[in-house]
């Protein structure tokens, strides 16, 4: 009898060796030596990083950083995020429970009559009638030895799933902040446009009050002055369409920060930043930089649990159980010796047919498992293509920066010499109203590729992580202990 204790407590120790399910191992993606894209800023090394939780700082804006330590606190899709975090938690907390026995008690207290006809099965003795009290104080005690992983399995599944939930927080986080920069540099770009448009039409008014003048002096005919108040309406047409544009972006700003448009109102500010100097990974540490990957991956590990879950289904179900307590016909005896009660003991359940109901739950385990893997290749590919996006957009962006600026000043020069021209009488008022129109468009275009400079800045801090890596994820879990085995 003692070697069988033995050799049970032995099972029960050794419990994790008889655990079923494939090992994990994480998918392979293809990744490049290299950007094909030129870097136009730095190349990061393994000591440099973007700003952890607070990369929008890169930019050198107050009022940015003030916007964004605003939604990091009042957004309500960030809040959503970290409700889903907690009920991650949650259930990994419910999951480990299974690691531990389960203790149950109660007290009951009865009063019966027994008659004195009922059944004798066979006795001779006879009856009468009896009226008795029972009181009872019961303990039950459930454990599921976990020899083929079922428990382990869905624990280790539970923990993979919170981790994914928490990478998804962090990029819930990211997405919120990038959506919020660019949006306020949006708003900005507006800002600047709209003052080129306002300087436009004061030049334009001096145009219409010089024609004006030498319309009355009849030295032109009224179609110059026509043409010029066309042009002038036309930059008021534009200068409307901008402000609804403005206005648009500005309450877009105030929802990203927990706010209601009507009670957010954004100053008109010049824009005068540069893209900042943004340390680029290389592609092979993009995998540990991107919290959406780190995402896919750990639901890869999830899957990958639930695969040894499901094969878990296949053997033995064996559980210990116990009974214990006290229970006395006198309530005043209760609490003696003799009413001592107890039994323990061991049980194994084993499926024989289920009508290929575990089969099917199997197969459909490793199918789920495919799928992830699926996905997280395809968001690894997908985070390259978007890093790749931005450093050529950055690139393009620069050089036609530079173009554009020489436009700028060649059409400055052009306008000046219009107006000489034409105050001398040597051409039409539709050269200068070509000029004009020249200096506009060329001064708008100029101010909407700085605007894109710094949005696509903010895509490429996006693309890259925003400064947070999948070392931090380690330390997220559920771990068991004493004081859990004793909770409720």
């Amino acid at each position: 009898m003692t070697s069988r204790l033995v050799l049970v407590g032995l099972l029960l120790c050794s419990g994790t060796a008889f655990a079923g399910g494939p090992t994990y191992k994480k998918p392979d993606v293809a990744v490049s030596q290299n950007w094909q894209s030129p870097v136009p800023w730095q190349t990061a090394t393994p000591l440099d990083s973007l700003p952890k939780n607070a990369w929008w700082k890169l930019f050198g804006d107050s009022e940015l950083d003030q916007y964004e330590d605003r939604a990091m606190g009042n957004n309500q899709t960030l809040k959503a995020a970290t409700a889903r975090l907690a009920e991650a938690r949650s259930f990994a907390r419910v999951t480990s429970s299974g690691l531990y026995p389960e203790l149950d008690a109660g007290v009951s207290g009865q009063r019966q009559r027994l008659s004195g006809n009922r059944p004798t099965n066979g006795s001779t003795i006879p009856l009468v009638a009896v009226t008795q009290n029972t009181f009872t104080i019961p303990f039950t005690l459930n454990y599921e030895v976990d020899l083929f992983g079922r428990v382990r399995h869905s624990l280790e599944a539970a923990k993979a799933s919170l981790q994914a939930s928490s990478a998804d927080l962090e990029n819930v986080r990211l997405m919120v902040s990038s959506e919020l920069a660019a949006d306020y540099f949006q708003l900005r770009e507006l800002d600047a446009e709209m003052a080129v448009v306002q300087r436009s039409i004061d030049f334009q008014k001096e145009g219409l009050g010089l024609v004006e003048k030498r319309h009355n002096g009849g030295a032109v005919s009224g179609l110059d002055v026509a043409q010029q108040q066309t042009v002038l309406d036309s930059s008021y047409t534009q200068l409307a369409l901008l402000q609804q544009q403005r206005a648009q972006f500005e309450h877009a700003v105030a929802v990203v920060q927990g706010l209601s448009p009507s009670e957010f109102k954004a100053p008109v500010r010049a824009l005068d930043l540069q893209p900042p100097v943004i340390p680029v990974a290389l592609p092979s540490e993009l995998l540990q930089r991107r919290p959406d990957i780190a995402t896919s991956e750990r639901q890869v590990v999830a899957a990958n649990a639930q695969i040894g879950v499901a094969k878990s289904a296949f053997y033995p179900s064996i559980s210990l159980g116990g009974t214990g307590g006290v229970q006395s016909a006198d309530l005043v005896k209760l609490l003696d010796g003799p009413s001592a009660i107890w039994s323990v003991g061991l049980s194994a359940l084993e499926p024989l047919f289920t009508g290929g109901r575990n089969r099917g739950r199997l197969e459909g385990a490793k199918s789920v498992y495919d799928e992830d893997v699926a996905n997280y290749r395809e968001t690894s590919l997908v985070a390259f293509q978007q890093v790749e996006d931005a450093l050529s957009g950055l690139s393009a962006l620069a050089t036609a920066s530079d173009s554009q600026q020489r436009a700028v000043s060649d059409a400055g020069r052009s306008l000046t010499l219009a107006n000489a021209r034409y105050t001398g009488g040597l051409v039409t008022y539709l050269d200068v109203i070509t000029a004009q129109e020249q200096v506009l468009s060329n001064e708008r275009l100029a101010t909407q590729i700085q605007g894109q400079r710094l949005v696509t800045s903010v895509l490429l801090v996006k693309a890259l992580g925003g400064g947070w890596d999948s070392s931090s994820l380690a330390a997220v879990g559920v771990k068991p202990s004493l004081k859990q085995a004793l909770q409720q």
